[in-house]
């Protein structure tokens, strides 16, 4: 297993003590708090006040004026309108969100989301050239577009009119769209650039409803619409894996308590096959290991419209049946992830050296498309560097798609990317995952080069992979309450992740074993003093033999959770990473 440097925040009595007196905050939550970098009572409230007004009006958003504009002019004509979305979780439901709105206000809408094996990623000119001649006379992109210069081209040519909302990366030309909504768009400055996909797509969609009623307040039935359009951006935003912090922190607590209250029909269904109808709380773990990955196996398995649909779907038979297929869909999805993985981590350990070289390149012959992303992260946070997974056509042609993760470091895979352009044949994404296409003959020199840019990058930031420690706490002192109070934190996610505590001293009570589908995690009873607590490890199996064969007492970084099953609550931790008993000093 990767070892990776503990840095432990060192504890700062002086301002934990000064937070809890401005703030009456709980002595827990005000050391949290300053671990994070939060010292003063103005942004504790900033941080921990999640209302709904703290959101900025829509029309502040860079395009959302001039795209309202064409939208309403396209409802009132009855102007044939194609919501072109992304097969990811983040564009499904951002599409959704738009075509829910739009058949709200009677439009001629309509929605295409290519199919991710055939298709590729964005727009698409043979998709363009149907849906023109189909009638279709505007189309407007969700999570996908912003570099799409020559298909903004294309929809002039045949007089089809193009809205482009997105959210990433810019390249160095922009496509000429009758519209670009876009929170980083070049000329403005939008105080919060890391809205999502389904975040954009949302903002658009509450300026029409203000546009649609001349005031900033809507009616009830479009207030309702909106409300149930929250939950379908959380559910974007968690799974986009953008900060949660700002606009974001908001849009995701608000949605998550929609979903509780008022979910829309294809999504009660889907909750229903996941037992979380059952639980007595939502969170971002409901959506990220739960309903999240089985919009994703829609979009996987080439089969995003199946979720749009669930999404946008009235109740009856027909909702039922959806999530019970993409939940089925799921675990096709799961256990052809899982070849794909133990395929990749035995070709880095027996063609590479996984624990020195800065970055793996790994490919193979029919490694399913659809879960080369997931792979390349799991494989990336085990071995703490970027990996990409590339996986060769089986039918012999000359191009193969590779996607690409950056684990826990602080690499930008996009930056990196750039710097081997010239090997590929194309390539888009973000600093933390990127997609591409590439030559097979290529492929070798790609990974020299990709090895290279990323070591470039290690030295220069002189990054190490390592986990940040909040805090030391001991087994003892966990309890439902001290839960409660690291739970004012939430939501919890990218940039603000759940809180890592340190304990030490601390014994197996006995041995641990494997469990899961192919002994894929781990679970053990952990000792400290007289209090015993289980602790689970995921897609940490291959732990197990080290933990048992380790003799004396270890360390642990965990994170404290509550297992709600059956309406019994208890606390439990996630195992972040373990290691023998030494001295750790704070960094």
């Amino acid at each position: 297993r990767m070892k990776r440097q503990w840095r432990i925040i060192p504890h700062d009595a002086d301002r934990v003590e000064s937070l809890i007196k401005s703030t009456r905050l709980p002595a827990v939550v005000a050391q949290l708090l300053v671990s994070r970098g939060i010292y003063t009572s103005e942004d504790a409230s900033r941080f921990l006040d999640t209302k709904l007004m703290g959101l900025r009006d829509p029309q502040e958003l860079p395009g959302i004026p001039a795209a309202t504009s064409i939208l309403i002019e396209a409802i009132e004509n009855k102007t044939p309108i194609v919501i072109y979305g992304d097969y990811d979780c983040d564009g499904m439901t951002g599409t959704a969100i738009l075509v829910n709105g739009l058949r709200l206000f009677n439009a001629d809408v309509s929605y295409h989301v290519p199919n991710r094996l055939e298709d590729g990623y964005g727009l698409n000119e043979g998709a363009i050239r149907k849906l023109a001649d189909r009638g279709k006379k505007l189309i407007v992109s969700v999570d996908c577009g912003i570099t799409s210069v020559s298909h903004a081209e294309l929809c002039k040519e045949l007089g089809v009119k193009l809205v482009i909302t997105d959210h990433h990366t810019i390249g160095e030309q922009l496509p000429d769209a009758d519209a670009i909504v876009h929170p980083r768009l070049p000329g403005t400055a939008y105080p919060f650039g890391e809205l999502c996909g389904a975040g954009v797509a949302f903002k658009l969609a509450w300026s029409i409803c203000q546009s649609i009623c001349g005031a900033k307040k809507v009616t009830e039935r479009m207030r309702r619409y909106l409300m149930q359009s929250l939950s379908l951006t959380a559910i974007g935003t968690v799974a986009d894996v953008v900060p949660l912090l700002d606009e974001n922190r908001i849009l995701v607590e608000h949605g998550i308590r929609m979903l509780r209250a008022e979910p829309l029909p294809g999504l009660t269904e889907l909750m229903k096959v996941t037992e979380l109808d059952k639980v007595e709380s939502l969170n971002t773990e409901s959506i990220g290991f739960n309903i999240a990955p089985r919009l994703n196996a829609a979009g996987r398995l080439g089969q995003a419209q199946l979720a749009v649909e669930l999404m946008t779907i009235s109740p009856g038979d027909r909702a039922t049946q959806l999530a019970e297929y993409i939940h089925q869909l799921n675990t096709t999805r799961d256990s052809l992830q899982r070849s794909v993985y133990l395929a990749a981590d035995k070709q880095a350990k027996s063609e590479f050296e996984p624990e020195t070289d800065p970055a793996l390149v790994l490919a193979g012959v029919g490694w399913h498309q659809g879960v080369i992303g997931v792979v390349a992260g799991r494989l990336a946070d085990k071995y703490a560097k970027p990996v990409f997974v590339i996986s060769l056509d089986a039918a012999g042609k000359a191009e193969a798609v590779g996607s690409g993760r950056v684990g826990g470091t602080n690499i930008n895979l996009y930056d990196a990317l750039c710097e081997c352009d010239h090997r590929l044949v194309r390539f888009g994404g973000h600093k933390a995952a990127a997609g591409l296409t590439i030559n097979e003959r290529e492929i070798e020199s790609f990974r020299g080069d990709f090895s290279e840019a990323v070591a470039k990058q290690w030295a220069d930031k002189e990054i190490v992979p390592e986990i940040v420690i909040d805090a030391e706490a001991t087994l003892g002192q966990l309890n439902l309450e001290v839960l409660k109070q690291i739970d004012m934190l939430a939501p919890f996610g990218a940039a603000n992740p759940r809180p890592v505590l340190f304990c030490r001293n601390v014994e197996l009570d006995e041995p641990a074993r494997k469990m899961g589908g192919g002994d894929r995690h781990l679970t053990v009873n952990l000792r400290q003093g007289k209090k015993v607590i289980r602790g689970v490890a995921f897609g940490a199996g291959d732990w197990c033999d080290e933990l048992n064969s380790t003799e004396g007492p270890i360390e642990i970084a965990y994170r404290p959770v509550v297992n709600d099953f059956r309406g019994f609550r208890k606390v439990e931790i996630h195992l972040v990473d373990w290691r023998p008993a030494t001295t750790l000093a704070a960094v």
